[in-house]
């Protein structure tokens, strides 16, 4: 069992990485920052309405609020998906009650930037009650009976990635920044990403670090800025335009990319 990985507690309630020496997420908030760029940079509920099965590549699952705010908006929406499968990749799992403690605070700070969600603290504790014995290699969690699958791949994501057995219809590229963690930037990171895309799948960011951009690019992205999530002024979308997967069905049809 590994031991759950450190967190400092910042006055104003951000949770501090002391390895990274890095906020986990946006001064607005791990949930607001979940919605404001990750579902609505990758078109989301929009591009799982009335599908069977939808897949989100995650790369950094961190606190899990990308996670916890995707499962929210699923459950919000009469016209979800089937089956919602969340794959993450994260190096250094933390305890499950920093878990906890993260959706309480981000909960309050979602404001009317967040799309329509339930009640996250729920989620929470029911991700909580599973979250142990987090070993390195594939954990495989199951949620509202089923329908809500959660793998975790404890490892480092540059050597996991190529062997994740997944077609993503949407991928959140969260690590922490280019500049404090290249590794999870780097060109055969995003081109390892690429190889589990088909076209058509969306992928969103908050950071438009020159060589992010010029990384997707060459991995067949077509990328764009958009408007940020304040305080930062700008995130990026992109769409896999990159030949086909050989194991991918025939791509869903994309929602227009917010501007």
């Amino acid at each position: 069992m590994s031991v759950p990985e450190s967190i400092n507690w910042l006055e104003d309630g951000c949770p501090y990485s002391p390895r990274f020496q890095d906020r986990y997420h946006s001064c607005t908030g791990g949930l607001a920052q979940a919605a404001g760029v990750f579902l609505r940079g990758c078109g989301l509920p929009q591009r799982w309405h009335e599908q069977d099965h939808f897949t989100i590549l995650e790369t950094g699952f961190g606190l899990g609020q990308n996670f916890l705010a995707t499962w929210a908006a699923w459950l919000a929406d009469p016209q979800r998906c089937q089956q919602l499968h969340f794959v993450s990749v994260e190096a250094y799992p933390v305890a499950a009650a920093d878990l906890v403690r993260a959706a309480q605070a981000a909960e309050a700070g979602l404001g009317e930037l967040a799309l329509p969600l339930v009640p996250v603290g729920p989620l929470a504790d029911e991700l909580a009650g599973v979250w142990q014995n987090l070993s390195p290699g594939q954990h495989h969690f199951q949620f509202a009976q089923g329908r809500v699958q959660l793998t975790l791949a404890v490892a480092d994501v540059v050597q996991v990635l190529p062997g994740l057995d997944v077609v993503a219809d949407a991928v959140f590229l969260d690590g922490f920044s280019p500049g404090i963690n290249p590794d999870m930037w780097s060109a055969a990171t995003l081109q390892a990403v690429a190889g589990l895309c088909r076209r058509g799948t969306t992928l969103a960011t908050y950071t438009i670090a020159r060589r992010v951009r010029d990384g997707l690019t060459q991995a067949g992205f077509a990328v764009k800025k958009c408007q940020g999530l304040p305080p930062k002024r700008d995130r990026l979308e992109a769409v896999f335009q990159g030949l086909d997967n050989s194991a991918a069905s025939a791509p869903a049809q994309l929602a227009p990319l917010s501007a």
